[in-house]
């Protein structure tokens, strides 16, 4: 962090709040936003200077496409086309932590340096007064990739933003801790049906139960075509072991159900009860506070049903070597 000014923490309910932070990103400026899932870096998807101050701020590679908010079906259908599949799914778990990616309109204000060149664009409609607000305040989709530094552990709280990004954005608007705590759910809409590209807050299951079909999976070697499919991502700076059953006396261990091993150095309880939601809520806020300590990581085994195919994905991610 440098010794610049840190940009100011208001509360996000705030209609006040809300009209300045929509001042700044219709300036070009950027703005921190809490959602449903994490805190999101807003900016104007049709500003290609926007965009770019964004890239610049999080230290994004270029080639990593991005998610246009929006406040309704309605606008999420301005900018990409959809099948009558990937709508009704929409209609049924909107606003959400869902994401589809269509092919994008010619006539859609979304600029290219957004979508990284692509031909599609990735929309959602987020479970965020905040977010929603916005959006409608500019009568435009936002950008708003988690606000955190690129690769980092993503933020749930307005102090992870503080810490990650507070001397390069303009404005941070405090809702609390996310709610959720993992990033949406992301599904390709393709013309042989939606494809899982990440797993996310919205269950694989419940999308299945909700459409009657199987959902396909994309291939480790699926070209990038949506944000969280970089192979090295969520990552701490400490190094970090997974499915540890037992820790070294030295690290840190993050805890999942009934665990009565040798004491670690220190254990923080992703789910003393085994609650995969619990876990998820907390297991950014957890691998942060760890990674503070200074100390390896281990993360016990989680389950890969439900949202811990979802929670295994991010913790598969933050172990893999970093990208150059």
């Amino acid at each position: 962090m440098s010794d610049t000014a840190t940009a100011p923490t208001l509360p996000a309910h705030d209609a006040v709040n809300l009209d300045r932070a929509a001042s700044l990103l219709a300036d070009g400026a950027l703005a921190a936003v809490p959602t449903e899932t994490v805190y999101g870096l807003a900016a104007d998807a049709t500003s290609p200077a926007a965009i770019a101050a964004l890239y610049a701020a999080k230290g994004r590679p270029r080639f990593n496409p991005l998610i246009a908010h929006v406040d309704g079906l309605e606008r999420a259908l301005e900018l990409v086309e959809l099948s009558p599949a990937a709508i009704k799914l929409a209609r049924q778990v909107w606003p959400g932590p869902l994401t589809l990616v269509g092919r994008h309109r010619a006539t859609s204000p979304v600029c290219d340096l957004a979508r990284a060149g692509l031909d599609t664009l990735a929309v959602r409609w987020p479970d965020s007064p905040a977010m929603t607000g916005l959006v409608a305040r500019l009568d435009r989709p936002l950008a708003a990739p988690s606000a955190n530094r690129s690769g980092s552990i993503s933020p749930t709280t307005a102090q992870h933003v503080a810490d990650s990004l507070g001397d390069r954005i303009g404005l941070i608007l405090d809702g609390g801790p996310c709610r959720v705590g993992l990033e949406s759910t992301i599904l390709a809409d393709l013309p042989g049906g939606l494809v899982l590209l990440r797993a996310g807050a919205l269950e694989a299951g419940r999308i299945e139960a909700l459409t009657g079909t199987a959902l396909q999976r994309a291939s480790a070697d699926t070209a990038i075509a949506a944000p969280g499919m970089l192979k090295s991502h969520y990552a701490p700076e400490a190094p970090l072991r997974l499915d540890v059953t037992q820790p070294a006396p030295a690290e840190t261990y993050l805890a999942f159900g009934r665990w009565r091993g040798k004491a670690a150095a220190h254990v923080l309880d992703l789910s003393a009860s085994g609650d995969l939601a619990e876990a998820a809520a907390r297991l950014f806020a957890h691998l942060r506070t760890a990674d503070a300590l200074g100390r390896p990581i281990a993360v016990a085994p989680i389950p890969h049903d439900g949202l811990g195919e979802a929670i295994n994905d991010r913790l598969a991610r933050a172990a893999a070597p970093k990208d150059n």
